[in-house]
């Protein structure tokens, strides 16, 4: 029984150390979407309020 107990701590120790890297392995690929999708979006040019429209 005692055994038992001596490898639960380690196995313990483990899990908590892979828990915490799928962690931030997921935090990364979220911000990797996230920063993608950004700079997939069309630029366009913001106009300022107000401002009368354009005549030739």
């Amino acid at each position: 029984m005692s055994e038992d107990k001596k490898d639960d701590g380690g196995r313990t120790a483990s899990l908590v150390k892979a828990g915490f890297a799928a962690g931030i392995g997921s935090a990364a690929i979220v911000a990797a979407l996230l920063y993608a999708s950004r700079s997939r979006k069309p630029k366009t040019g913001k106009k300022a309020k107000g401002s009368p429209p354009a005549t030739d």
